[in-house]
Formats: C-alpha cells, sequence, structure tokens
C-alpha cells in the first residue's frame, strides 16, 4: 500500500530498523528505484528516511523527494513499495511520502555526490 498524499505536521522520523535482517535487502531494493530526472537511486540521493521493520516482516518506509513539483510524486512510492514488496519475508509495505524534514543536498551519500561530478 502506498500513499503519495504526504503526511500533514512534522512527522516523527524514528531511526530505520537496521538490526532486522530484511534491512539489508530493503536498501538493495530501494536502490533500485531511480528519479527519472537524476541518475542516482533514491537511497543514495538520500530520499528515504526511515526504513521501519516490524516483529512480523511488515515495513513502513517514510520518503520524500527532491521537490514538492516532482513530476513522479504520485508514482515514485508506488515504486518504492514495487521494489520491496516482492523479497522473501516481507508480508506488508507502506510508503509513505513526507516533506519535513525537506530534503536537501547533504543527504546525499558519497556516491551520489561523486557519481553526480558534486566531489
Amino acid at each position: 500500500m502506498t500513499d503519495a498524499t504526504p503526511i500533514e505536521g512534522t512527522p516523527l522520523i524514528k531511526p530505520s530498523s537496521t538490526d532486522h535482517p530484511l534491512y539489508d535487502n530493503i536498501v538493495e531494493a530501494c536502490k533500485t528505484v531511480f528519479d527519472p530526472e537524476i541518475p542516482v537511486n533514491i537511497y543514495d540521493l538520500g530520499l528515504i528516511y526511515t526504513i521501519d521493520i516490524t516483529s512480523e516482516n511488515d515495513v513502513s518506509i517514510l520518503m520524500s523527494l527532491t521537490a514538492p513539483g516532482c513530476p513522479v510524486a504520485g508514482e515514485m512510492p508506488g515504486w518504492v513499495a514495487d521494489a520491496v514488496e516482492p523479497l522473501a519475508g516481507v508480508k506488508q509495505v507502506q510508503v509513505d511520502l513526507v516533506w519535513e524534514p525537506q530534503w536537501g543536498m547533504d543527504m546525499m551519500s558519497d556516491e551520489a555526490r561523486l557519481e553526480l561530478g558534486f566531489m
């Protein structure tokens, strides 16, 4: 399930479930999704804010976009869900679009900065 409607107010961005056995596979799945205007995956761009995985293997992802007017704003959360849902062990996936904190270029990984010529 995805929701391209931004969550109102300032969401509580909690830490990701990095110690969960599914975490690395979910990150790799997120890395298969690209912003069509930027040749870098959305994870390295810093658009994935939180990956929360419950003990029942339900996955909740909070993500943003580079700009509110992004032409794929309504589609990208679905692309992320489609990449994560087929993973073995994943039960359900919820992807929510948030605008707080606002995405900035400082959120990109070193790999993304290198790829885009910022290093």
